[in-house]
C-alpha cells in the first residue's frame, strides 16, 4: 500500500495542505479537494501543475462530449515512482473563466500564426527548437534534460519603456547571456541537485518594470525577482545607463538569490541559509573543474563566470601538486570558498540587520558535506580536458538530496530557537 503524503495547493497567492493523498488519488479526486479547499465557484475551470507539468485539468463538457472527455481524470494524479519530497508535493492550482475559454474558442484564429496542434506536429517531423549557445564548451554547455530552465526570454528593443540608445547591446546579447547562465556549469549543478525546474529565464525592463520603481522608492535596489515560487525568474542584466551589462559574477549570484526564494520568500534566517549552501555549491563546481584542469577555449571556468578570486586568491593554484596533495588542496579550496561567501553574506544580511553569525554554522556544515559527497568530482576531470576539442563525456557532482534537507532542517530549527529567545 503506497504512503500517504501531503499536497500543498498554491491558488492566487494563498497555500493551503491537504493531508492523506497517495499515489493511488486520481485526478479527479485531487481537483475536488482543491475546488472544495478553496471555494472556487463552479463556472472556474481548474488546472493543476506539479513540477512544471499539468497532472489534473477540467474541461468544459456537454452533451456532445465524449467519454473520453469526460473520463480524462480518471488516472491517478501522482504516478507509481514518483518522487514526493518529504516536505510535500507543491501543487500549483490554476483558474480559468469558462465563459472566457468559451468565447476565446469560438474566435476565428490567425491563418499567418501556429497552433498547439501545429506545433507538435513539426517537432514529430523532425523540427526542433533552436539549441541554447554552448559558452561553457561541448561538455558542460548544456542544461539538465530535466532539471532546467524551460524558456529564454530576452528584453527586445520594442519593450523598453523608452528607446534604447545607439549604445545599449542588441537583445541578441543579452538573450546569449542569458544563455550563459543557463549553462553554467555551477547553475546546472545547483538545479539538478535541488531538482528545481524553472518555466522562464526572462530579462527584466531596465526602465518600465514597476516592481524595481517600487523598490527605488522605498531606497532599495532591485536587481531580480522570482514570480510564483520559480514560474519565472528576472534578472537585470543592464547596467542604468544601458550603456552595457552588469558584471557576470553578479548576475549569477542575483540568479542564485532567486533561485532560494523558491523555496522562502523572505529574507529571514532560513533564507540566507539556503542562499549560503547555493553559494558554495556553485563555487565548489567550478572549483572541481579547476582541480580537474578543464578549460575553455583556454581558460578556466572560474575564469569565466569571474570568480576566481573567491575560489583561489592566491591567484589560482588549483590543480598544482601531485595526488597526495589532492585532499589538502580540495580543503584549503573550500575553506577559501566557505569564507568568500561568509564575506558576501555579512554585507548582503546587514541590510536586513541579521548577524552573519546565525548562518556561518550552517554554512560550514553543509560545505563539509558537500565536500563528501564530491570527493570523486576532480577526480573524473583528472588529466585536463579542452572544452570545445573533446567529445568524451564527463559526469556531474553526484547530488545527495538529504543533505540539503537536513541543512535546511538544521536553519530552521536554528531560527526557531533564536525566534523563541527572543
Amino acid at each position: 500500500m503506497s504512503e500517504n503524503f501531503t499536497v500543498k495547493f498554491s491558488y492566487k497567492g494563498k497555500s493551503i495542505s491537504v493531508d492523506a493523498i497517495s499515489h493511488q488519488t486520481n485526478a479527479a479526486a485531487l481537483l475536488a479537494k482543491a475546488r472544495t479547499s478553496y471555494a472556487v465557484d463552479d463556472d472556474i475551470i481548474l488546472r493543476l501543475i506539479f513540477k512544471g507539468k499539468t497532472i489534473a485539468q477540467e474541461s468544459i463538457t456537454d452533451d456532445d462530449a465524449t467519454d473520453n472527455e469526460i473520463n480524462r481524470n480518471n488516472h491517478f494524479a501522482f504516478q507509481e515512482g514518483t518522487k514526493i519530497p518529504k516536505s510535500g508535493a507543491k501543487v500549483i492550482v490554476m483558474g480559468s473563466a469558462a465563459t472566457g475559454i468559451l468565447n476565446l474558442n469560438s474566435l476565428r484564429s490567425d491563418p499567418l500564426m501556429r497552433g498547439f496542434e501545429d506545433e507538435k506536429s513539426s517537432k514529430s517531423t523532425g523540427a526542433s527548437a533552436p539549441a541554447l549557445s554552448t559558452y561553457w564548451g561541448p561538455l558542460h554547455g548544456y542544461q539538465d534534460k530535466q532539471y532546467k530552465f524551460c524558456r529564454i526570454q530576452e528584453c527586445t528593443d520594442a519593450s523598453f519603456g523608452s528607446r534604447p540608445g545607439a549604445t545599449t547591446p542588441h537583445a541578441f546579447e543579452a538573450r546569449r547571456l542569458l544563455e550563459r547562465l543557463a549553462t553554467d556549469p555551477g547553475l546546472v549543478s545547483i538545479l539538478k541537485s535541488r531538482e528545481l525546474i524553472v518555466g522562464t529565464l526572462g530579462e527584466m525592463d531596465p526602465i518600465d518594470d514597476r516592481l524595481m520603481q517600487k523598490k527605488q522608492q522605498e531606497g532599495g535596489c532591485l536587481l531580480g525577482y522570482n514570480t510564483n515560487g520559480g514560474m519565472r525568474i528576472d534578472v537585470k542584466l543592464r547596467t542604468d545607463d544601458l550603456s552595457g551589462f552588469r558584471p557576470y559574477s553578479e548576475l549569477a549570484a542575483t540568479l542564485i538569490h532567486e533561485l532560494s526564494h523558491n523555496w522562502v520568500g523572505d529574507h529571514n534566517i532560513l533564507f540566507w541559509t539556503n542562499y549560503g549552501n547555493m553559494r558554495v555549491e556553485y563555487l565548489w563546481k567550478h572549483a572541481c573543474l579547476m582541480q580537474g584542469g578543464v578549460f575553455v577555449n583556454g581558460k578556466r571556468t572560474a575564469t569565466l563566470a569571474e570568480i576566481s578570486e573567491m575560489i583561489s586568491p592566491s591567484n589560482g593554484n588549483i590543480g598544482q601538486g601531485s595526488k597526495n596533495n589532492t585532499l589538502t588542496n580540495n580543503s584549503q579550496t573550500m575553506g577559501n570558498i566557505c569564507q568568500s561567501v561568509i564575506n558576501e553574506l555579512a554585507k548582503e544580511m546587514a541590510q536586513h540587520r541579521i548577524p552573519v553569525q546565525f548562518v556561518a554554522p550552517a554554512v560550514l556544515a553543509f560545505s563539509k558535506e558537500l565536500m563528501m559527497e564530491t570527493k570523486d568530482d576532480a577526480t573524473n576531470h583528472a588529466g585536463g580536458h579542452v572544452l570545445g576539442s573533446e567529445k568524451s563525456s564527463q559526469g556531474d557532482a553526484t547530488p545527495v538530496t538529504s543533505t540539503r534537507e537536513r541543512a535546511l532542517a538544521a536553519a530552521e530549527k536554528r531560527a526557531r530557537e533564536a525566534k523563541d529567545k527572543s
